[in-house]
């Protein structure tokens, strides 16, 4: 476990003001958005897709899809209503109801979302089509880099620990409460959920979508990115104000 980490039960005190502490999670929400809009951008702009998504984005998508259809607010109507979902297990998770955290988590899916949708016509706008080998396999390459830039910025905020997106939230308690600080383990048991949208919406539409080698390199190597970016990106930033429950 690393040494910044809290005896359970307690809450670690902030070693940062909080104005460094917004200046970190600014920084890491846009790396964070940015991340996501390339795996998605690269998937789609080669044909056929083999890429996929990263693997919360591409759950949360085909179960939207299966519920409320392929329409303009189907992603945003999965993102929130499946990630307050995941605010009420980790409740239970830390055995007591937090509204200051639940508020937290919603709050942070606001600039988020923003961020997403304009990354999202950045790069549509200025990334064409795959047609080539090298651009494929640049492609390939820019997708995994989205994976690096999700996995460096979740340790990033959950260090600077002010607000969290859900699936990041649930990801943090089930490392530090259940996982010794081990942030592979834990991201693999954080899939947990995920893979359960992914059943029910393969059940019900017939098939899944948005799978593919990014999702499986997202699903193999967030974790250990996550692990190595506490240690190598802004090392002197430890984990602030840290409550994984009693």
């Amino acid at each position: 476990m690393n040494n910044d980490v809290l005896t359970q039960g307690k809450v670690q005190e902030r070693t940062i003001s909080l104005a460094a502490s917004w200046a970190f999670f600014a920084f890491s929400i846009i790396i964070n958005s940015m991340g996501n809009v390339l795996t998605l951008v690269t998937s789609s702009h080669i044909h056929p897709q083999f890429l996929g998504s990263a693997y919360w984005t591409a759950a949360e998508n085909n179960l939207g899809i299966a519920v409320l259809g392929n329409k303009p607010t189907t992603l945003f109507w999965a993102f929130m209503v499946l990630g307050m979902l995941i605010s009420v297990l980790n409740a239970i998770l830390l055995h007591k109801w937090d509204w200051r955290r639940i508020g937290g988590n919603f709050i942070f899916m606001l600039p988020f979302s923003l961020f997403i949708q304009w990354f999202s016509n950045i790069f549509n706008r200025i990334m064409p089509d795959a047609t080539t080998l090298p651009m494929i396999i640049l492609y390939v390459f820019i997708n995994f880099l989205g994976v690096a830039f999700i996995g460096t910025a979740i340790s990033i905020y959950q260090r600077a620990n002010l607000v969290l997106h859900p699936a990041d939230d649930l990801f943090q308690i089930i490392r530090f409460r259940y996982c010794k600080g081990n942030a592979t383990i834990a991201m693999w048991l954080s899939y947990i959920p995920p893979t359960i949208m992914a059943i029910i919406a393969a059940f019900m539409q017939g098939g899944i979508y948005n799978f593919g080698l990014g999702t499986l390199f997202a699903l193999v190597f967030q974790g250990a990115i996550t692990g190595w970016a506490d240690k190598k990106i802004f090392p002197k930033l430890k984990h602030q104000a840290l409550d994984i429950g009693n």
